[in-house]
């Protein structure tokens, strides 16, 4: 990084939710980084770290072997704000009294605050915020007092303006607590007292800066998909290396509808990169055969995505490094360590496995280049707008890697994948018209592996059921099942069942993440 920036240490205990919470800083423009609960003092002093937010976690604080970090944090003068199960740990470590409750508290509640400086200065007394714990701290340490309460939670928040440490046990960085933001804020420039000089400017700089130093002289290939991910992954790289750069557009046979052909000739049409398409799709199908374990079907994705890279790649010459769009969303819910560089929870579960994460083969011989691995998708639009690529790209759902293969549910063949080409195309089609496109996370068909009992012209038929999946969210770690008018579900249901011969059912998830996860598989 050429320019230096004040850095928020997000230290992390195991939470689905660390990575949003470094997201919520750099929001607030400001550089936010994600280390392991056990990253030393000394190492964050090295740093220069001028804030630590502790995460939750799936412990309890008196779970043997719970995880706890540096015995000097407490002691190091850096501002420190906990959250959840950094809120009990604090309050434990430093001569407290943390218990099981009573009663469990997860969803909405009222926050009462009962201090209205530092964490809540500017905020009003009653504000909404997302609890999800069952241990609460009954006995503050020495030095704090109480910030906040709840109906349930006579600790809420707690504080030492002497020592700056603070905790709330809600989740300030979910969409759930509204003003969840002003209380980051406030921990930032009030209590912290960071400046704002993150900037999507001085990301460009810094990612180019990044890929030079790593390139060298070397050659990369660039796993082109036609969204933004890829794509801005695609321009960056450019910018950095210019000629030393091809991309590759692998079709795997489970794209949307005609899109390897909009893919190539879009981009094409806007940029000078040497761009070649390979049709992959008959080895991968062959690959998939048989399979139903959407794991496996995941891992075997990747490593044959991988083995077509190298194949193909052997045609060109001598390339080590493949650049990939590889996300935050991607790593923290795959949870495992990967060929590349980067962070890596030794406290997070594994939600499911992507195939440009854990999917890959621990054997292949690329070297991976992931600009984009600690942003999420809002910031790669900001990114992509930044470097000046086409809004019709820009502004693109969120497709994942191993394409509609992951939207079956059960053995993926060709005619099933046919089947949901042309569901997804009327639901892309009736939702771009209807003015619902950008207001949506994303919106999609799943094909399920049952069949049920209908009546299409007096005749009884017996098949495929399509689930619709559309949601709200602002960075796929949350998520809301979009309550579209019930005239266009209509219109989308109406159009399926009349113009797809195979399918005579189609059914809404109004399942939200959390419990649920975006894709079904």
């Amino acid at each position: 990084m050429k320019k230096k920036h004040d850095l928020i240490v997000v230290l992390d205990f195991g939470a689905q939710y660390s990575m949003l919470i470094a997201r919520r800083v750099r929001e607030c423009n400001v550089y936010c980084e994600l280390k392991s609960y056990d990253t030393s003092v000394e190492e964050l002093k090295k740093i220069d770290a001028k804030g630590i937010i502790l995460s939750g976690g799936p412990s309890s604080v008196y779970d043997e072997g719970a995880p706890r970090p540096d015995p000097k944090l407490w002691e190091s003068g850096i501002p420190i704000l906990g959250i959840c199960y950094g809120t009990q740990l604090l309050a434990k470590e430093l001569g407290g009294k943390v218990e099981k409750g009573k009663k469990h508290e997860y969803g909405k509640a009222k926050l009462e605050i009962e201090d209205q400086t530092d964490l809540f200065a500017g905020l009003p007394k009653e504000i909404q915020c997302w609890m999800s714990h069952g241990d609460h701290v009954t006995k503050l340490p020495p030095g704090f007092k109480i910030e906040a309460v709840t109906e349930n939670c006579a600790t809420a928040a707690v504080g030492s303006k002497e020592k700056k440490i603070f905790g709330v046990q809600f989740h300030p960085e979910v969409a759930h607590t509204p003003q969840g933001l002003d209380i980051i804020k406030n921990f930032l420039f009030v209590v912290c007292q960071v400046q704002p000089t993150w900037t999507t400017e001085s990301f460009i700089e810094y990612s180019i800066d990044k890929v030079q130093r790593e390139v060298g002289k070397e050659k990369v290939l660039v796993a082109l998909s036609g969204g933004v991910d890829s794509t801005t992954v695609a321009i960056l790289a450019n910018k950095a290396i210019g000629d030393q750069l091809t991309c590759m557009f692998i079709d795997q046979g489970f794209m949307r509808k005609n899109e390897a052909k909009k893919i190539t000739e879009l981009f094409r049409k806007y940029y000078k990169i040497n761009l070649i398409h390979v049709d992959a799709s008959k080895k991968f199908f062959a690959k998939l055969k048989g399979i139903t374990d959407p794991e496996e079907k995941r891992k075997i994705i990747g490593t044959e995505f991988i083995r077509t890279f190298e194949e193909e790649a052997n045609k060109l010459g001598e390339i080590p490094f493949l650049g990939q769009g590889t996300l935050y969303p991607d790593v923290i819910e795959s949870a495992v360590k990967t060929p590349a560089k980067g962070y890596h929870s030794k406290a997070a579960a594994r939600i499911k496995t992507h195939h440009n994460v854990g999917g890959l083969p621990e054997d292949m011989r690329f070297k991976l280049i992931e600009p984009l691995r600690k942003l999420f998708k809002d910031e790669v639009r900001n990114l992509g707008r930044g470097l000046g690529i086409p809004e019709e790209i820009i502004s693109r759902q969120p497709f994942p890697g191993p394409g509609l293969a992951i939207r079956i549910i059960g053995e993926v063949t060709p005619e099933r994948v046919k089947i949901l080409q042309e569901v997804d195309d009327i639901i892309a089609t009736e939702i771009k018209e209807a003015g619902f496109y950008k207001k949506l996370w994303q919106s999609f068909g799943v094909l399920l592996p049952i069949r049920t009992v209908g009546v299409m012209g007096d005749k009884r038929t017996y098949l495929n059921t399509v689930a619709l999946r559309c949601v709200t969210s602002s960075d796929a770690m949350t998520a809301d099942w979009a309550k579209l008018p019930y005239e266009l579900l209509e219109k989308i249901s109406s159009r399926i069942v009349n113009e797809i011969p195979e399918v005579n059912r189609v059914v809404y998830d109004i399942s939200s993440k959390p419990p649920s996860t975006i894709e079904w598989e």
